[in-house]
């Protein structure tokens, strides 16, 4: 992979925070997600949030977005916050920096591993979501189909993330036969128990190719089997920019809540639940902080800039 650049907020190097009873640090690098931890159950960025990013940023802290959502979501995000800089998205398939839009990683899949999951999300009568790097094209994703428009009707789930979602799509009727390329990361939509039948089926179809996890996005009503290839994850694109800024997985702290933030709470020297996390996220965690409607990351802050 190649090493992204550094954020764009210059690292300390001399603050330590505290975790409970045992020290750690000193952090110089602060990842956090942004559905569910940044933003809260009404997708709102809070004032003391602003304000809590802020104070880590003034104390040396440099800070990351590491996000499953498409680029161009997260650029007005980045810009509340004060986030310049390399931006991990997609659940660590693209890092791009703001500013000039610049790719700094695109993930790719090994040969025949993205037909290998396009046939059995056909075959399951299910929809295929798939990612190029095609922000300056001024669309996002691909789809066979839009609701209400010619050919098939898109299955319900998907339905409801392609008609919020339809000025950024780019239909391709025969999408599962010849995607385009450069296809960096996918999805498709349905309810908990088929998502993780698919989840199970690809990844025994297609092993050590793959790096699959099962979410439900607080925007929709049904849950995603997102696809990457093997080994892309948020933490996968924060290590790299992290290296590349000389900052060891010591020195990072990693905060979110739901699976796919699973791999850099546990390799980040101090990784924070918030309130509202998932069961499984809260117990690989080191803390557990309020949830995100309760200030969780004004208390991050503070962890990591008094000292107490």
């Amino acid at each position: 992979m190649h090493a992204p650049e550094t954020p764009a907020d210059e690292p300390a190097s001399d603050d330590t925070p505290d975790r409970g009873a045992e020290a750690v640090g000193p952090i110089r690098l602060l990842v956090l997600d942004i559905d569910g931890t940044v933003s809260n159950s009404r997708h709102e960025i809070e004032d003391a949030t602003v304000a809590a990013v802020a104070r880590v940023r003034a104390a040396g802290i440099a800070v990351l977005l590491a996000t499953g959502r498409r680029y161009r979501d997260v650029l007005p995000v980045a810009a509340r916050l004060g986030v310049e800089g390399a931006l991990v998205t997609a659940s660590g398939a693209l890092v791009k920096r703001t500013g000039d839009h610049a790719t700094l990683f695109r993930a790719t899949f090994d040969p025949g591993a993205l037909a290998a999951v396009l046939a059995r999300i056909e075959a399951r009568g299910l929809e295929p979501i798939l990612y190029t790097d095609s922000y300056a094209e001024g669309f996002d994703f691909h789809c066979r189909s839009l609701p209400g428009g010619e050919g098939a009707e898109p299955p319900r789930g998907v339905s409801e993330y392609l008609a919020r979602n339809r000025h950024r799509a780019h239909i391709d009727p025969a999408l599962h036969q010849r995607p385009p390329a450069g296809v960096f990361a996918g999805f498709t939509m349905g309810d908990r128990d088929t998502m993780l039948d698919l989840e199970a089926e690809l990844g025994e179809a297609c092993p050590r190719q793959l790096s699959l996890h099962v979410i439900r996005s607080p925007r929709y009503r049904d849950w995603m089997c997102e696809i990457a290839p093997a080994e892309v994850t948020k933490w996968s694109g924060v290590a790299a920019i992290a290296a590349a800024a000389g900052i060891p997985a010591s020195q990072i702290c990693a905060v979110g809540d739901d699976v796919n933030d699973l791999p850099m709470i546990r390799a980040a020297g101090l990784g924070i639940a918030m309130g509202n996390a998932t069961p499984e996220v809260q117990a690989a965690a080191d803390l557990v902080v309020s949830s995100h409607d309760e200030g969780g990351i004004v208390e991050v802050a503070a962890r990591l800039v008094d000292r107490t």
